[in-house]
C-alpha cells in the first residue's frame, strides 16, 4: 500500500518515535476529544498506540500516519488495513490539529483516503466514536459513516461503531 495516496493535497507519512512530542502537542489541544474518550493523551499512550493492534493483525497492516501541510503536522490516523476483514479498512484513530477544524480539512483527507482505498478495491471503512461526544458523531455521519447497531463498552465509555460503504 502506497500511502501517498491517501491525500491528494497534503504529504503522507509514518510517524516514528521522533514524532511523538508533535503528535502530543497536536492532540493536547483537543480537549473535548479526552473529556470523552479518557485518560488525557500523554506521550506514552502515543508510543503504546502507535503499536497497538486488533486481533489477528500484524504490524505490516498498520499504518500510524501523519499528514502535513508544508512541515505543519495538521491530522494523525491510526489505520488498519483489511480489518475486521479483508474487503474493509480501519481507523482506529483519526484527530486534526484544533487550528484547522471546521474548514473542512478533516473531511476532504477522509474523502481522499476513501476514494483511494474503493480504488483498490475496499469495499468498505469502519470505526468507532465514543457515545455521546456531539463532534465525533456530527463528524463522522457528515462523512457518510453511518452506525452498525454494534456497540461496545470499555471501562470508560461506550463506542458505537460506524461503516462507510465505499
Amino acid at each position: 500500500m502506497d500511502i501517498s495516496f491517501f491525500s491528494n493535497d497534503y504529504t503522507v507519512r509514518r510517524m516514528e518515535k521522533a514524532d511523538v512530542a508533535d503528535i502530543y502537542l497536536l492532540c493536547s489541544k483537543n480537549g473535548l476529544y479526552y473529556q470523552y474518550c479518557p485518560p488525557f493523551v500523554t506521550e506514552q499512550s502515543i508510543l503504546d498506540d502507535m503499536k497497538a493492534l486488533p486481533p489477528n493483525k500484524e504490524i505490516c497492516d498498520k499504518y500510524y500516519v501523519g499528514y502535513y501541510k508544508e512541515e505543519e503536522l495538521i491530522a494523525v490516523m491510526d489505520f488498519i488495513m483489511a480489518y475486521p476483514d479483508e474487503k474493509t479498512a480501519f481507523i482506529g484513530f483519526f484527530m486534526t490539529a484544533a487550528s484547522i477544524q471546521n474548514a473542512g480539512i478533516g473531511s476532504s483527507i477522509i474523502d481522499d483516503l476513501c476514494r483511494y482505498l474503493a480504488d483498490i478495491r475496499l469495499s468498505s471503512i469502519r470505526l468507532g466514536w465514543v457515545k455521546g461526544n456531539p463532534q465525533a458523531e456530527h463528524f463522522w455521519h457528515k462523512n457518510n459513516f453511518k452506525e452498525t447497531g454494534i456497540t461496545y463498552d470499555t471501562d470508560n465509555y461506550t463506542v458505537v461503531v460506524a461503516q462507510r460503504v465505499l
